[in-house]
Formats: C-alpha cells, sequence, structure tokens
C-alpha cells in the first residue's frame, strides 16, 4: 500500500497538470491568508474611508505600512478633507500619494489639512502644494492662515526683542520725542516662503517713523498730527519682499523728551566759553611774559649805566696821571 502511495505520489510530481494545479492552491492559500492579514490589521481603517468615500484601498493601506507610513494618519486627513469638501479626487484633487510623500518628509499632515479647510472656509487660495511648501519650511502654516484671516498687531519697538519700550526721534529744531507705534499686519500666503519676517517689518517701520519726524520742522507739528507720520510711513511700501501685508500704522503714545538742540547749543556755547579764556588767558600769559622781558631790558640797561659810571673815576685818575688834567 505504501509503495502504490509513493507511486501516486512520484506520478503527480512527473504530471504538469497536477503541479499547475498545486501551485494554484497554493498561491490561492497565501492570497487568502494575506487578505485575512491584511483585514485584521487594517480593516478597520479601511471600513472608516470606506464609509466615508476617502478613496483609500485596501492594498493602500498595506502599502503605507510596507512604506513605513501610519496609515491612520493619512486616513484620518483624507476623512476630513472629505467630510470639509475639498477636492480628493486622484487626478484632479488631493491625492494619498501627496499625503504619503508630505510625511515621509517629515512634514505635519493634519496641520497642513486643517490649514487648507480653514483656507477654503475663509476664502483664501491655498492649494496643497504651497501649505506643504509652507510646513516644510518650518513656517507655522495653521497660524499663517489664522493671520490672514484675523489681522496681527505687532508693537514697534517690540520691548520683548530690543528691550526698548519706545523710539526716539528727533525733528530739525532738536526736540526729541519719544513714539511708540502699533503695526497691523496680515499674512502674505504667495510671498511667505522667502519673505522677510516680523523683525525686518518692525526694523523698516521704525526707521520710516524716525526718518519722517527728522524731515519736521518741528516737534508741534507731529504733536498735532501724528497721522501724518502713520500715513507718510504707509506709502513707503515697507511690506516689500515680507510675508506680510502692513494694514495700517497707529501712533500709540507720543511723549516729548529733552531738548537735543537746546543742550547742543548750550554745550557749543560752554565749549566756546572756555576756548575764549584759554585765549584770553594765553594773551595774559604772554603779556606777563613780555613784561618781565621788559623789566630784564630795564634791568640790563641800568647795569650797564652802572658800569659806565664806574669807570669815569678810573678814566679820571689815568688822566691825572699822564697829565692831561691839572687840578684847578
Amino acid at each position: 500500500m505504501l509503495a502504490s502511495f509513493g507511486q501516486s505520489v512520484v506520478l503527480a510530481q512527473t504530471n504538469p497538470v497536477t503541479v499547475a494545479i498545486w501551485c494554484g492552491i497554493a498561491f490561492i492559500g497565501m492570497l487568502v491568508l494575506f487578505l485575512l492579514v491584511a483585514i485584521l490589521k487594517y480593516g478597520n481603517l479601511w471600513f472608516q474611508g470606506f464609509m466615508s468615500q476617502a478613496d483609500i484601498g485596501l492594498l493602500d493601506l498595506v502599502g503605507m505600512g510596507l512604506r513605513n507610513v501610519r496609515p491612520e494618519v493619512i486616513v484620518k486627513a483624507k476623512v476630513m478633507a472629505k467630510q470639509a469638501g475639498v477636492d480628493i479626487n486622484r487626478k484632479t484633487g488631493l491625492r494619498t500619494t501627496d499625503l504619503e510623500a508630505h510625511y515621509l518628509a517629515g512634514g505635519d499632515v493634519m496641520r497642513v489639512i486643517n490649514a487648507i479647510i480653514a483656507a477654503q472656509r475663509a476664502n483664501i487660495d491655498l492649494d496643497f502644494d504651497r501649505a506643504a511648501a509652507i510646513d516644510l519650511a518650518g513656517r507655522d502654516v495653521m497660524d499663517a492662515v489664522k493671520t490672514s484671516v484675523y489681522p496681527k498687531v505687532i508693537d514697534c519697538p517690540d520691548p520683548q526683542r530690543s528691550g526698548k519700550n519706545f523710539l526716539s526721534a528727533i525733528s530739525k529744531e532738536g526736540v526729541e520725542l519719544k513714539i511708540r507705534a502699533r503695526v497691523t499686519v496680515r499674512t502674505n500666503l504667495e510671498q511667505l516662503i522667502g519673505g522677510a519676517t516680523e523683525e525686518t517689518i518692525i526694523a523698516r517701520v521704525g526707521e520710516s517713523i524716525i526718518s519722517s519726524i527728522g524731515s519736521s520742522e518741528n516737534h508741534q507739528n507731529v504733536l498735532e498730527n501724528p497721522d501724518r507720520i502713520s500715513r507718510a510711513v504707509l506709502e513707503r511700501g515697507l511690506d516689500a519682499h515680507t510675508a506680510f501685508e502692513i494694514v495700517s500704522i497707529d501712533i500709540a503714545d507720543i511723549d516729548v523728551g529733552e531738548n537735543i538742540g537746546a543742550r547742543l547749543q548750550a554745550d557749543q556755547a560752554e565749549a566756546d566759553t572756555r576756548v575764549a579764556r584759554a585765549s584770553a588767558e594765553k594773551r595774559r600769559a604772554d603779556a606777563i611774559a613780555h613784561e618781565q622781558e621788559m623789566k630784564a631790558g630795564v634791568a640790563k640797561q641800568r647795569a650797564g649805566l652802572i658800569l659806565a659810571e664806574s669807570q669815569v673815576p678810573q678814566a679820571m685818575a689815568e688822566a691825572f696821571r699822564a697829565g692831561n688834567m691839572k687840578a684847578q
């Protein structure tokens, strides 16, 4: 009996039809086993996507697992996009491969989807490619969308960044004005990538305010019409090549500081007085020196006179000895 079974096995191995049948049975068994494992592992996610019409197949979920992508993140993102009315068509809209690529690149898929949904609700043109680029560039894309809807107020100067509470500007007459401004900005999504940040806006606005006040004839004009300064600054297009659009510039506070011009004039007058005193002291010293020179000259002449007078008796004595003079 064993011999007959062995012969049948040998005949089965040598029969090509039988080998093909066994291979087919083995393949079907492996396929069924693969499907069972996939259903047990990804069945809930697939059913969730299927009921939400998220256009994610079971094989897509298996492929995500093999590519080290968290399927639950992709499914949740596509379900949210579908429910929010975002186009998720594989040909014309948001594709599953785009979400996977952004996830593998280190991006935050859920933040990008939330930003796209918020932008669509606010009627802002923001597609997935731009949102993903903003996210990968290190910018907070959700905060950018919020700032586009609700403008942001920036203090100029910012005490937390510069440590100063006001800008110091001087008018032509030399009076110092201490100014604090508030800049209202809205995110410019088109220039968010590569655009300058808040620090550039603060620096440009501060420089323009100081320049505008410096060109004013006197500080009273600025105090009477501070809106002239804000309008002049706003007209200069300070938001060029930045990630923001300046909505308004408001002068929050103006205080009168020191009269720098008067102090400089007083210091100059004091310096001129010191120079005049030094010059007068020099002239007095020269006069005293000249007086001493004259006194020395008089003393020298007097000494010569005394020397000459001392030679007179000697000359008379010699004259008597020589007989040139006789006593009367």
